[in-house]
């Protein structure tokens, strides 16, 4: 059986992310992730690579790897259209 193509395998931008999520205080984007989705979903430990803003960055992005599960969990999904239309806009 082949296995899934990741379609986020290859490093992006800050400003060219694979996907925005907000919450209050904070945004993360998403700049690659290291599994396909089907194996996110098997793997509770799965990890993308961020850019993250927050009370504690100093208005800047800390990158770095982070659990995809927290993300998903306390932010919500900028709409793919949002994002196209306004690439360099700050969400959080």
């Amino acid at each position: 059986m082949a296995t899934p193509k990741n379609p986020c395998a290859k490093t992006r931008g800050v400003n060219d992310p694979y996907e925005v999520y907000v919450a209050p205080g904070w945004e993360w984007r998403v700049l690659k992730k290291y599994q396909s989705p089907e194996g996110e979903r098997a793997n509770p430990y799965a990890r993308w690579f961020c850019a993250v803003k927050g009370s504690g960055t100093f208005d800047g992005y800390d990158m770095g790897d982070t659990y995809a599960r927290d993300i998903t969990q306390y932010g919500s999904r900028v709409p793919d259209a949002e994002l196209a239309a306004h690439p360099w806009k700050v969400y959080r």
